[in-house]
């Protein structure tokens, strides 16, 4: 099994679930990093047992409840789930009591300078990142704030001065921020994913919804008139009729030649959607997939010196292809177009687009198969590939001469 199948079965198709819980195994690995920070820290410091056991205790509580303040603010954060406040003033409280532990065995002289000046800038650098993701800005700001400023002041109470105090406040200053706006821009960078998988598909449906809504307005244009015709004629002719009057045969006559006029002219509303023309095909695919937020390049080459035939096959190509990527390709944001004259007497046209992750196989719809068999009607062929890096590319290719 390759390195794809795996990402695919641990984190989901691809899209904004798998980043999302990439994102949440991202946080919750943190909680796992400073475990094993603390076992080092236990195993160099040389605390003796008391002072050792004192901090793998506090030091194990602090780790879970990060771990499960971590995954609660995401969630909260990406508005599926509540405000974690209890979690958050847990911490705050395991936190202080984590720093106070530390000031107390420096204070104690079970552990020199240096040894408290990497407990704390551990500390206060994990500690930042849950608080400014579960509560607001402004209030997370200053509660992340507050506790290294009282961890500070205790650890100059205790004892801690010269170059380690010196070393805590340099990098408290820098990793106390960093690790504030690094987890807050991670649960901004998936909502923001979410919202524009969510905008992207709205763009998709309203696509949608336009061509429906231009095709029954076609429809209205064509029949409403003719219909309102026939009912009112088919009305007289009924009177007439009952009457005895000759005049109702012609009546009826009329209502049916606007019939057979109607369905002449739904025929060619219909045949509008029916036959595709790679012109107006190639720019429809623009126009749909630039909606739906998906970078479209066209290059059509040859395309107006093709037979029509050809053309027209060709157009059904690009309709499906299109149809496929706003279907199946959930995490596309290019799609590429060409046709081209090959030097072996065909001409063939590639669609190629990423996002195909998540997408079925090929050949496991309806879509493929009907396009094989237009192809086959003017000797073409129909080629897919799907990459391991999620790009799909749909080929076809037909004889010059075919369709002449």
């Amino acid at each position: 099994m390759s390195v794809d199948d795996w990402v695919e079965r641990l984190g989901g198709p691809d899209g904004p679930e798998r980043y999302r819980r990439y994102t949440l195994a991202t946080v919750v690995f943190l909680a796992a990093t400073e475990a094993a920070l603390w076992v080092f820290w236990i195993v160099t410091a040389e605390a003796g047992a008391l002072g050792s056991a004192l901090v793998a205790g506090v030091g194990t509580a602090h780790v879970a409840v990060q771990g499960l303040l971590s995954r609660a603010a995401l969630l909260h954060y990406l508005g599926a789930g509540p405000r974690p406040v209890l979690l958050v003033a847990l911490y705050a409280a395991v936190t202080v009591a984590m720093a106070a532990l530390g000031c107390a065995l420096l204070a104690a002289g079970r552990i020199h300078d240096g040894n408290l000046a990497s407990y704390l800038v551990w500390l206060l650098m994990y500690y930042a990142g849950p608080p400014m993701l579960a509560l607001p800005r402004r209030t997370g700001a200053l509660l992340v704030g507050a506790v290294p400023v009282a961890a500070l002041g205790a650890a100059v109470a205790g004892g801690l001065s010269g170059e380690p105090l010196a070393l805590v406040i340099g990098a408290t200053s820098l990793l106390v921020p960093f690790m504030a706006t690094a987890l807050r821009v991670s649960g901004w960078s998936v909502r923001l994913i979410e919202e524009l998988a969510r905008a992207r598909a709205t763009q998709a449906r309203l696509a949608v919804a336009e061509e429906r809504l231009r095709f029954g307005r076609d429809l209205h244009d064509v029949l409403g008139r003719n219909l309102a015709v026939v009912a009112l004629k088919s009305e007289l002719a009924v009177e007439l009729a009952r009457r005895g009057r000759e005049e109702a045969v012609a009546q009826m006559e009329e209502v049916q030649r606007i019939a057979q006029e109607s369905q002449r002219e739904i025929r060619a509303v219909v045949r509008g959607y029916r036959t595709a023309d790679l012109h107006a095909e190639l720019a429809g695919a623009r126009s749909v997939l630039e909606a739906a937020g998906i970078d479209c390049r066209i290059e059509n080459g040859p395309a107006a010196r093709l037979p029509a035939r050809t053309q027209t096959a060709l157009g059904w190509v690009v309709r499906e292809g299109t149809t496929n990527v706003l279907r199946h390709a959930q995490g596309a944001s290019r799609c590429e177009v060409s046709v081209r004259a090959t030097v072996v007497g065909s001409v063939a046209l590639l669609m190629e687009n990423d996002g195909a992750d998540a997408g079925p196989r090929p050949g496991t719809g309806s879509g493929l198969p009907g396009l094989r068999e237009r192809l086959a009607e003017v000797d073409g062929t129909l080629a897919t590939e799907r990459r391991p890096d999620g790009i799909f590319r749909l080929t076809a290719r037909i004889p010059w001469e075919a369709g002449e």
